[in-house]
């Protein structure tokens, strides 16, 4: 089946894939749509994956003010090379996830990141408020894990439901840049501002 040129244009909007890569899963997938998506998904994430052990020492600081000076935020995105680093869609993916810090104020990049101490005295809390709520007793660990996992989830960067997408996470995010730009991408660290905030 002969793939159009609008359904390979349809696919690249969807994804942010380049538009062969959007082109050859469309032919080895018939058409399909989904299938295609899934494709690129499961490559753009095998790509990511095996540029894991790569050096990433190149990149850009990203500052983004919001509010009208209210927040300001500075994250530290880094890449292979520096030519990647002055790539539009590299400084695009730097800005969003500048704007993702300001509007959701994560506490760490990576659940890696998280002090066991913090992840401790979270289970205590909310094995407390579960408790309180009268919830039985032996469902008690699996309450408390699933609204850890959600803890993390609001205050990890890369955890976080992308502000843009809800059903994407920000790792997805970061992951299809890697796919579209075809180098390691690390978020380092940020910065988040709140003006009379203590620090």
């Amino acid at each position: 089946m002969a793939v159009t040129a609008a359904q390979v244009q349809a696919l690249r909007e969807k994804t942010g894939a380049g538009m062969m890569d959007c082109k050859r899963c469309l032919e080895q997938t018939a058409g399909d749509e989904q299938e295609a998506i899934r494709l690129l998904r499961e490559k753009g994430m095998a790509s990511a994956a095996k540029r894991e052990g790569r050096q990433a020492s190149e990149g850009i600081v990203e500052a983004y003010i919001h509010g009208g000076g209210r927040i300001g935020v500075l994250v530290e995105l880094n890449c292979e090379t520096d030519f990647v680093a002055r790539n539009e869609d590299f400084r695009a993916l730097a800005r969003e996830l500048a704007m993702q810090v300001a509007a959701k104020n994560p506490q760490w990049v990576e659940k890696e990141e998280v002090p066991a101490d913090v992840l401790d005295r979270e289970r205590e809390i909310l094995a407390v408020a579960a408790r309180n709520e009268g919830r039985p007793e032996a469902a008690l660990t699996k309450i408390v894990e699933g609204r850890l996992n959600k803890f993390v989830e609001e205050n990890v960067l890369l955890e976080q439901p992308y502000i843009r997408d809800d059903k994407k996470k920000v790792r997805d995010l970061v992951n299809e840049a890697v796919g579209k730009i075809g180098e390691r991408i690390v978020v380092r660290r940020f910065a988040r501002y709140l003006v009379g905030e203590q620090s």
